[in-house]
């Protein structure tokens, strides 16, 4: 495959093509990030559209593509490619290369991502909450990270809370997609979630209409939610102010989803819960006045630490690597407060 080599500097500017056809996948692919795109202000806009652009091949890749796993290894390439410096010649991945050089995003980063594809494809399935979570960071985390980047957000705290709300949407996702999930083969709910409620993973697969113990399984899994939009939006008072709108309205409109599943009884086997565009204006504007909890009021989930500690590794142009991150008073606070929870017996679901 014929490569294109990028200057060396990393703030060069992409190329005017590359950008508007980033633009136009998004425009065409999501009417919604197009939309909360435009709130962004223009230097963080186009990194943004940059990773969707990106993150939305590789998951038409995976989705659509007949061989999931010949799939996987094109997408590996091509990011190995970028880190290279030396994307495929296409829009897509120059500037991919672009927004990763710009922003020093660690490659740890979309490799966890494609991690998560890969989980996808071999049809994990996930024993517990904790082993969902560690699917939702890869999937959904790693965007949170890499868009707190391009807007210029690297304090471990801050990147916490981004992994939060990505953590958040996943759920969201997997809660409204039960049944469509499952005409395609898949039950993303914990085995041990599906053994409390007495109910197979067969009979998920199986199911035409949501019973009450499906129902409460969907209930189940959008409380877990909510508690992950209230650290992830509280995150949001560590972004730009010319920022904060966009995350924030984005984050309210994906909650939203789970008042009109809750709505429809928690049925998401025989119907899909969609936010209506009126509502949806209703959430942007309530996000220009939205303050949210004190950010510093959370704990730190251990799911996403490697993604944290993969950009502590990487740091912008001319600013010292941090060797290890044992001396930083946010993990000691982490481990002080991982001991508080196994002496006391909690677990977040």
């Amino acid at each position: 495959m014929w490569t294109h080599s990028l200057p060396d500097e990393p703030d060069h500017l992409p190329a005017s093509g590359d950008v508007a056809e980033c633009a136009r996948l998004i425009r065409e692919g999501s009417k919604s990030f197009h939309a909360a795109s435009l709130i962004l202000p223009a230097d963080v806009r186009q990194g943004a559209r940059a990773l969707y652009a990106f993150c939305r091949v590789a998951d038409d890749r995976i989705d659509e593509g007949g061989n999931p796993q010949a799939a996987l290894a094109i997408l590996r390439r091509r990011l190995a490619g970028a880190y290279a410096r030396r994307p495929e010649n296409n829009p897509v991945d120059r500037m991919f290369t672009w927004v990763i050089g710009q922003y020093a995003i660690p490659r740890a980063v979309p490799e966890a991502l494609l991690e998560g594809f890969a989980w996808d494809a071999e049809g994990r399935v996930y024993q517990s909450f904790e082993d969902l979570k560690a699917y939702a960071v890869r999937v959904a985390g790693t965007v949170g990270v890499m868009m707190a980047l391009v807007m210029g957000e690297r304090r471990p705290v801050a990147l916490a809370r981004a992994i939060d709300l990505g953590i958040a949407m996943q759920l969201t996702n997997i809660a409204r997609d039960v049944g469509e999930d499952a005409r395609a083969g898949r039950c993303y709910l914990p085995e041990d979630w599906l053994m409390q409620a007495g109910i197979s993973r067969a009979a998920i697969l199986a199911a035409e209409t949501a019973d009450p113990t499906i129902r409460a399984l969907v209930r189940r899994l959008l409380r877990a939610a909510d508690t992950f939009y209230i650290s992830g939006l509280a995150g949001t008072d560590y972004l730009r102010p010319d920022c904060r709108a966009a995350i924030r309205a984005a984050a309210l409109i994906y909650q939203d989803i789970g008042r009109v599943i809750a709505a429809q009884e928690f049925d998401s086997v025989s119907q899909r819960a969609a936010v209506s565009k009126n509502r949806k204006l209703q959430l942007a504007l309530r996000a220009l006045t939205l303050k949210p909890a004190g950010a510093g009021s959370f704990e730190t989930d251990r799911a996403g630490l490697f993604l944290i500690e993969a950009v502590a590794r990487r740091p912008l142009p001319g600013r010292p690597v941090v060797d290890g991150l044992a001396g930083w008073p946010w993990v000691m606070d982490l481990f002080l407060q991982m001991e508080r929870r196994r002496e006391t017996g909690s677990v977040m679901e």
